[in-house]
């Protein structure tokens, strides 16, 4: 169990309000509550977890695959969120990711290999020793051995179990303009998309997923088929199911995932292996990532409030790294510029 409060000596106790329970509002209370903070933590839905994005999240812990399309900060950030994790959520599997390719796609595997780091390259006998049901059908491939995943239906309600172990007061069916801000040292918005009013700047970028059940594959870590057009990816998760999804759509609009999507998902989860035909849809969903122009994280600071917001498909993999930020600042005031935004005009 973890320690309610741990309280360094010297340090300055604060009253802080958290709006927002998805995986970063999560883990700026928890972070917060073991530091000894005095924390409350409120979210608009009744349900835990039902309005939050990452509910939806692959949960994939990659720096180095990230590394293709996203700027250093986000390895450097997830690099340091690795161990967070594995620190406080045991159940952080660490079994590193495989990227595999069509032979007609090959030149996207040579590209991506050329884009990231810290990966072995694997030849068809490779690929089978590591995932026996793809034996025979890749001749090549690249590991990223340290990476790692979690699965979201499983790590939220327990890093809100720590939290609330640690000291924090939760609340589920709460406004957070509702709670009287005035009266405390800090508040933390963590609410995502539904902050775009006070933040411009954000947009909406729609991801839809698949959570399906088959018995005929087994897999112990992410797998990634690169695709020019479409990339994929199946996130092994327990009792035999199995994430998979792709879509990166410039849209805000929140409902109900697409035909195309279903299509293109599934074709490519047949590519990736004839297994995935037989299997059982559970749950087709789509939600939004909040993100900035650049699709870098953003903690923006407005006198005694802090907005915490832009994770964009990273919510999972920065939210530790984050959270520790927001930490220090409260501490003793350290920010770093390429992440604090000191804006002085409240909206």
């Amino acid at each position: 169990m973890v320690a309610a409060r741990e309280q360094p000596k010297g340090a300055k106790l604060a009253d802080i309000l958290i709006a927002g329970a998805g995986i970063t509002g999560l883990w700026q209370t928890l972070t917060l509550a073991r530091a000894g903070h005095r924390v409350r933590l409120v979210e608009r839905s009744a349900e835990p977890f039902a309005d939050a994005a990452s509910r939806l999240a692959g949960a994939m812990l990659a720096p180095y695959c990230e590394s293709e399309s996203a700027e250093p900060l986000i390895a450097e950030l997830g690099l340091q969120a690795l161990p967070l994790w594995r620190a406080l959520y045991p159940e952080t599997r660490q079994q590193g990711s495989l990227i595999l390719a069509a032979p007609r796609d090959l030149p996207e595997l040579a590209r991506f290999a050329r884009m990231t780091s810290h990966f072995e390259r694997l030849d068809g006998a490779g690929v089978a020793a590591l995932e026996p049901a793809f034996a025979g059908r890749y001749g090549q491939a690249l590991f990223y051995p340290s990476e790692a995943h979690v699965e979201p239906g499983r790590a939220m309600p327990a890093l809100l179990r720590l939290a609330q172990e640690a000291g924090a007061r939760v609340e589920f069916g709460a406004r957070w303009d509702e709670a009287e801000p005035g009266s405390y040292d800090h508040v933390i918005d963590c609410r995502g998309i539904a902050a775009s009013p006070d933040l411009p700047e954000l947009r909406g970028v729609r991801g839809e997923m698949l959570v399906v059940e088959t018995d005929e594959i087994a897999l112990r870590r992410p797998v990634r088929l690169l695709h020019p057009r479409f990339p994929l990816y199946v996130v092994p998760w327990a009792e035999n199911r199995f994430m998979i999804g792709a879509t990166v759509i410039e849209s805000g609009d929140r409902g109900p995932a697409t035909v195309r999507s279903a299509l293109d998902l599934l074709g490519l989860a047949y590519t990736l292996h004839p297994a995935f035909g037989e299997a059982r849809i559970l749950r087709f969903a789509a939600d939004v990532r909040p993100s900035f122009p650049d699709n870098m994280p953003r903690i923006t600071l407005r006198g005694r409030r802090i907005l915490v917001n832009g994770l964009y498909r990273h919510g999972f993999l920065l939210a530790p790294s984050l959270a520790a930020l927001v930490a220090h600042y409260i501490k003793d005031g350290t920010t770093r510029q390429d992440v604090f935004l000191e804006d002085y005009c409240e909206r």
